[in-house]
This record gives C-alpha cells, structure tokens and sequence, in this order.
C-alpha cells in the first residue's frame, strides 16, 4: 500500500464522533493543565493555607481525578457516551467556576458558616467527577469510531492531543494569569469546557458498537475491583509503583511552593510546567524508537531512575534555570516509563483477564498523586519552616525514586511475571 491509499485509508477510517470526542478531549485538558499549573499557588497564596494543607487539598483532588475512571466506563455505557460527555462538561464548567469564585463575594456566607479547608475540598470535588467520565468516553469512542485498520493511528491521535493540551494548558495560565488574576484561570477554564458542552451537544453523535462487548454494571465493576484485587502479586505492583507517581507529581505539587517560596516569589512556575509535556511530544517517538530493543521492565525501571535523577538537579542546584533541567531529565524519564508501563501490566494478568487488569493501571496514578499531596506539603513545611533548609527535600523526594526502582528489581525477580512472552528485546 502506497502514501497515498494509506492516507484514503486513514481519512475513511474514522467517524466524525472519534474528531469530535478527541478535539473536545484536547480543550478538556487544555483546562485541566492550565488549573493545575496554577492550584499550588492559589491555595498557597490567594487562600493562605500552609504548605501542608496545599498539599493535603491537592492529594483529596488528584486521587478523585484518578481513580474515579475506573468506574466511569461503567455510567458512560449505562447512560450513553454523549450524555455522559455533556454531563461531564457541565460539571467541570460548574467546578472550575466555583473554583475561581472561591474569593468572590456571593460565597462569603458559606465562607463564614463553614470552615475554608472543608469549603475548598468540597469545591474541588466537583471538578474531579469530569475526568472520571471524559476519559472513558472518549477513549471508547476513539475504539468505537476507528476502523480496525486504523486503530492505533487513532490512539496515537489520542494521546498526542492530551499532551498537546498538557502544553497549551500552561501557556493560558500564565497569560491569563499576568492579564486578569490567579482566580481567572479557573474561569477561564469553565469558558473552555463549557464551550466543549455545545461542541458535544451540536455535533457529537453516538458511535456505534458493533462487534463490541457490553461494558459490566457498576456493581459488577466493584465485583471486578474485587477480584483484582485479591490477586496478592499485582496489588503488591501497584503499590511499588505508586512510589514512581509519588516522585512524580511533585511537579505540581512541591515544586511550585518551593520556587515561589525559597527561590524566586515570581518564578513563572505555570510557564515552567510546559516543559514536561512539550519534551514529551518531541522526543517520544525518537526515544521509544531508540529504546525498542529494551525489554519492557528494563525500560520501564530506567525511566523510574532517570526521572529519580533529576531532582538531584535541583537539590544540587536550587535555581529557576536548573528547575527547567530537571523538568526536561523528568521527562525523558517519563517517556521511558510509559511506554512501557502499559506493556508490563498486561504480563502481570492471569490468561483471559489482561482487559479487566488494565483497567486498574491507573490506581498507582491515583494513590501516588494522594500521597504525594500530603507528602510534598509536608516536606516542603519541614525542610522549609523547620530546618531552613528547602533544597534538601528533593534527595528524600528522590531517594523515593530509587527504593521505587529497587523494589521493583527485586520484585521481577521474585514474581517473574511471564504470561505473555516479552519479545520487545528480539
């Protein structure tokens, strides 16, 4: 087959659903990003909490954001994708504008009738449910609307637009941030994804689903939770790797509370965290490709260890300029990591289950963001307040990495997941 026959064949191999879900889904995480890039400081800052409750408060929301889409394939295919698309748009445009109304004068009563922690956790709550639907969603209508022939172009499609989102995030937040105030980005992100709701709404239709087994009842998800769960060797993986996001997400977590705390109080922390992402859409596919020969835990525990490496930058070096190093050695790291992360899991599952093991790769994602909330405010208070001296919080943030690494060394060796035969070295 020709160029030209493989791009007819690409042009015709999706449904107008598949563009429209994916475009939607970029907007979402435009949003999704450009709030995150800014959270940090806002409650830090705007809402005078502490370094620890900061963390406390972003651990509750990043755990929510994770772990619900592990129920939500199931209400999407109860309640149909393009409802549960339109309610999750809804959601997140009521979320994120209260959000940025936190300040406003029509919530003082409820800021003088409860305490502000419980008020805020509340609020973030409310954005968190979006996730849990969108992601679903769209990444079944990526499956439903796509030839097979074409299918894991659409994937790739998928995932170059989440990064692409995770790049343009924030970008808008620290424009909006310099032009309109800290409060508007939230705002702006509500304008974002309501937008998305009459995207959806005008011109997304059902995908169909033919030759496609029908998604478990909510209460058969939970029965599957359970089962997976009772497996003793995965539930031990999931909690290793935990250690991984745990490092990870201190990105948006410490990060930004030691540099406009003990570095520069305006450093651009939004505008550093496009580095990441970016070095991702440029790198990913040359490092997966120089990479291809590894097999699939040696590629993945390099990635853990690179990424580990690169707090050392910034503990060695506490500076905004070494801040974006250690961003850029984070995500060389990260590539590594899941490319291959994905393909190991599904070594860990028993014959006929790999589909249902899947669908809790995620839970490290989550645990590790919750820990990672209380861990981060935490150290970044006690190496901060306390010992006065912050830099040193990245070799415990880092050394968390490397026992994440050695655990994981030592647990291939014992559980020696082989069910399906690892030729990535061939």
């Amino acid at each position: 087959m020709n160029g030209g026959q493989r791009l007819r064949e690409i042009r015709a191999g999706f449904e107008s659903a598949f563009w429209i879900a994916n475009v939607t889904e970029l907007f979402e995480r435009l949003s999704y990003y450009a709030q995150s890039a800014v959270l940090a400081i806002f409650l830090h800052e705007s809402l005078r909490f502490s370094d620890s409750q900061t963390g406390q408060l972003m651990g509750w929301f990043g755990f929510a954001v994770w772990f619900l889409p592990v129920l939500g394939g199931s209400l999407a295919d109860r309640f149909g994708f393009r409802r549960s698309l339109l309610f999750a748009y809804l959601i997140l445009t009521a979320g994120y504008f209260l959000m940025g109304s936190l300040e406003s004068a029509w919530l003082a009563p409820f800021r003088e009738r409860l305490p502000l922690y419980w008020l805020v956790l509340a609020v973030l709550m409310v954005p968190a449910l979006g996730p849990s639907l969108v992601k679903p969603v769209v990444a079944g209508t990526t499956a439903r609307a796509s030839a097979e022939s074409v299918r894991s172009i659409g994937y790739s499609i998928y995932y170059t637009l989440v990064n692409v989102g995770g790049v343009l995030g924030p970008l808008v937040a620290y424009q909006v941030r310099n032009s309109f105030g800290i409060e508007n980005v939230f705002r702006a992100s509500a304008i974002f994804v309501f937008a998305m709701f009459w995207v959806t709404l005008l011109f997304y239709r059902e995908p169909s689903r033919a030759d496609e087994k029908p998604v478990p009842s909510v209460a058969t998800a939970l029965k599957n939770m359970l089962t997976v769960l009772a497996n003793f060797r995965f539930v031990v993986f999931l909690l290793i790797f935990s250690g991984f996001w745990v490092m990870f997400w201190q990105e948006f977590i410490a990060l930004p509370l030691f540099l406009r705390g003990y570095v520069d109080p305006n450093a651009k922390t939004d505008l550093l965290l496009l580095v990441d992402p970016a070095t991702v859409i440029a790198l990913q596919i040359l490092l997966s490709y120089a990479t291809r020969k590894l097999q699939s835990f040696t590629s993945m525990t390099l990635g853990i260890v690179i990424t580990s490496a690169s707090w050392l930058i910034l503990a060695a070096n506490p500076t905004t300029r070494f801040a974006i190093v250690a961003l850029f050695v984070l995500a060389l790291g990260e590539i590594l990591q899941s490319a291959r992360y994905y393909e190991y899991v599904s070594r860990l599952a028993p014959p006929g289950q790999q589909g249902t093991y899947m669908g809790y790769a995620f839970l490290p994602v989550a645990i590790g963001y919750f820990v990672a909330g209380w861990l981060g405010g935490f150290l970044v208070h006690y190496f901060g307040e306390v010992l006065r001296r912050p830099e040193q919080m990245w070799w415990v943030i880092s050394a968390i990495g490397f026992l994440t690494a050695l655990a994981l060394w030592i647990y291939n060796l014992v559980a020696k997941p082989a069910v399906v035969a690892d030729t990535s070295g061939i």
